[in-house]
């Protein structure tokens, strides 16, 4: 089973690049953040020629989550308020479209789409630890109902300094701050890992590449798409990849997939 988070920075912009990147590499899933695109001008039957399924939840112009499978995708549940339907931050926070997930072959796929933060004096900062808060909460719940998670996306968080290219200069800014990765880590909690670093432990991997300042040509990105795995889960993967390729296209998002290869359903 192979699971893919992709942050595509406008689905319809970069639709014949998702296209020709699904039949290369055909996953079974592939999770999308920054669809910026309502519900009903989303480019379905693209993705549905190709044999996928969908489950989207969009809005005009910004965030927007999108999860495409090649089997059923059941009990599909949107936004925090979805499994945080008494909680009185889950309805506001869930009012910008950020989260789905769905069931696929017995394992519960979480794609997120975490909020920037913009600057630490930024009123959005305030916003994306809230958010981050709100996530700890929902993952509690999530946790109890006992499904094999799979969470992905885009954290806008460098978790360590060899997420980050000059790590001196950028730890304590945004996406690198104190308060926002021990807000990622007590969401994570004790039953979720960081796949990625199970296969590479190095720096110099990256997932983004700001569009601004030469960032591409110098390699010069940040890891900021990851995808986590309960323990059950993480006993069936077998690796885990940046698509860096991806980010040469013409007109690239200037994120890259990121996959991880699953061994499952495992053997009795």
């Amino acid at each position: 089973m192979r699971i893919a988070t992709w942050n595509v920075n406008s689905v319809r912009t970069r639709l014949d690049q998702v296209v020709a990147w699904l039949g290369q590499e055909s996953p079974d899933v592939l999770c999308l953040q920054e669809t910026k695109v309502t519900d009903e001008l989303f480019p379905r039957s693209a993705f549905e020629d190709l044999g996928y399924q969908l489950a989207i939840s969009g809005q005009k112009a910004y965030n927007g989550v999108a999860m495409l499978s090649l089997s059923p995708l059941e009990d599909v549940q949107i936004g925090f308020d979805a499994l945080l339907s008494g909680d009185p931050g889950a309805a506001q926070l869930s009012e910008q479209k950020r989260v789905i997930s769905a069931l696929v072959e017995g394992v519960r796929v979480l794609n997120l789409y975490v909020p920037n933060g913009s600057a630490l004096n930024s009123e959005k900062y305030p916003y994306k630890l809230e958010w981050l808060g709100c996530l700890k909460r929902y993952l509690a719940i999530q946790g109890d109902q006992g499904d094999p998670l799979c969470m992905v996306g885009d954290f806008n968080i460098g978790p360590e300094a060899r997420d980050l290219p000059d790590p001196g200069r950028q730890t304590g800014g945004i996406m690198a701050s104190t308060p926002e990765r021990e807000a990622l880590r007590e969401a994570l909690g004790e039953n979720l890992s960081d796949v990625f670093r199970v296969f590479e432990p190095d720096t110099g991997h990256w997932s983004w590449w700001d569009y601004r300042s030469g960032a591409w040509d110098r390699d010069r990105g940040w890891r900021i798409d990851h995808i986590y795995l309960s323990e059950e889960l993480l006993d069936c993967a077998t690796g885990c990849v940046i698509h860096k390729a991806t980010r040469g296209n013409i007109q690239p998002s200037d994120h890259a997939p990121v996959v991880v290869n699953l061994a499952w359903p495992p053997e009795e």
